[in-house]
């Protein structure tokens, strides 16, 4: 009994020997493989660290700073967050600033839907030279393009003059130096980027559901209405962010052609900073506008990626 105890004990401890051996065979085996994924890497960290080190450089430590300057002078305050949130004129200045993008991402849907229509239901060469006309003012500075509209809108300008000789007017309007000639010349310089998200969402939609709906007895515009459009939505929606984000943050253009009396955000910036020297107070509401646009980024996409609206897809 003891010798066969004796045998059973070396031969369990044989089997457990063995196990041993071949675990450590494994790791031995599969050590090579995690090194190499481990020096693949690294590879990759040192290839995108140049670019990370230029995003830290430019954009983090940047706004970083723009943060720190808004809380910080002479020791920790929110007496410049206390006014953006109490005081009037940042309240109307803020408030004038949503409305004109608000009416400008709508004007610009307006015009740009059917311009990405027309693109989109062209022959080839008929929608290169559409889009072509679309991004053509890319070519040219926003700066020339709001002296442009400055010189079309005053009141000696070409639109006013040619008015005058048609008698249709007596005096001439007032369509610069007001929110009308900013909301005119601003929907003119964002109007590409809402026909373009617009002309990539449309070409991903197979014509053959147009041909069906009519081959069921539909008209085309309840094709369009029940077919097309609710397809063409995430391209709106891509739009219609993209057009509403970037006239937050204009300055150039309700700097030139609004005369003084259309105080955009931006400029409440600017004058905070040339005027009155105060760059905690520029900084608490450069921080709020960036805040404002991460939300609406954050509720775009609730709807729809991101990587849409930016135009990675």
């Amino acid at each position: 009994m003891v010798l066969v105890r004796g045998r059973s004990g070396r031969e369990a401890l044989g089997v457990v020997h063995a196990e041993v051996s071949e675990a450590a065979l494994t790791t031995s085996v599969s050590d090579p493989s995690q090194k190499h994924q481990r020096r693949e890497h690294g590879l990759m960290l040192a290839l995108v660290s140049p670019a990370l080190l230029v995003i830290l450089a430019l954009i983090v430590l940047p706004v970083g700073w723009l943060a720190w300057q808004s809380v910080y002078h002479d020791g920790f305050t929110l007496e410049n967050y206390r006014r953006v949130f109490t005081e009037d004129v940042y309240w109307r200045s803020f408030a004038l600033t949503f409305e004109i993008s608000l009416a400008v991402t709508l004007i610009a849907l307006l015009l740009g839907y059917p311009v990405a229509y027309l693109a989109n239901s062209l022959p080839k060469a008929w929608s290169i030279l559409v889009l072509s006309l679309v991004v053509l003012p890319f070519w040219t500075s926003v700066l020339v393009r709001a002296y442009a509209w400055l010189a079309l809108l005053q009141r000696t300008g070409v639109i006013n003059q040619f008015l005058r000789y048609l008698d249709v007017i007596s005096e001439p309007l007032a369509l610069v130096h007001n929110t009308f000639g900013t909301v005119v010349a601003t929907v003119h310089i964002l109007l590409p980027f809402m026909v373009l998200p617009l002309y990539a969402t449309m070409q991903k939609i197979p014509g053959d559901l147009m041909q069906a709906g009519a081959s069921l007895g539909a008209s085309p515009s309840l094709t369009f209405f029940r077919v097309f459009l609710p397809l063409s939505l995430p391209g709106v929606l891509a739009g219609c962010t993209m057009v509403f984000v970037l006239c937050l943050g204009f300055y150039i253009t309700p700097e030139l052609l609004g005369g003084g009396r259309t105080v955009m955000v931006s400029m409440l910036v600017s004058r905070n900073v040339e005027l009155y020297n105060q760059f905690g107070a520029a900084s608490a509401v450069a921080v709020v506008l960036l805040l404002s646009v991460l939300l609406i980024f954050f509720v775009v996409s609730r709807f729809i990626s991101l990587d849409r609206v930016l135009g990675q897809k």
